[in-house]
């Protein structure tokens, strides 16, 4: 399986991104779908997600209501639409997977590949 995000660049304060994720060697109709960040010196964190069907989007408080996660199911790709991007959202940006288990945990396969980076001047 590869997961391949891009997209990333380099904006202003205020400006917007769409980052896509394109995926190949499988299908992920009953994972979760995500994307995380990863800032310099710091861990990596989910950011966004939903479930394959569309349903259950979830944002992490500091991007709510700027960042949209979306699916296109007949391309097994999402996105990341990123407006009003703040120096603070600098990062590199991946995407993956999320396999529920039982117990309402995830397992999250070694699918990051290089991420693609955003870097936002103020």
């Amino acid at each position: 399986v590869q997961l391949q995000a891009s997209g990333g660049g380099s904006v202003q304060a205020g400006g917007s991104l769409k980052l896509s994720c394109t995926a190949s060697g499988s299908t992920f109709g009953g994972y979760d779908l995500g994307w995380y960040r990863q800032a310099p010196g710091q861990e990596r964190e989910l950011v966004a997600s939903m479930r394959a069907s569309g349903s259950n989007l979830k944002y992490a408080d500091s991007v709510q209501g700027r960042f949209t996660i979306s699916r296109d199911v007949t391309k097994t790709a999402w996105y990341l639409l990123m407006n009003n991007l703040q120096p603070e959202d600098t990062a590199r940006y991946y995407c993956n997977v999320q396999i529920p288990l039982s117990g309402g945990r995830y397992y999250i396969p070694d699918y990051w590949g290089q991420g693609t980076l955003v870097t936002v001047s103020s």
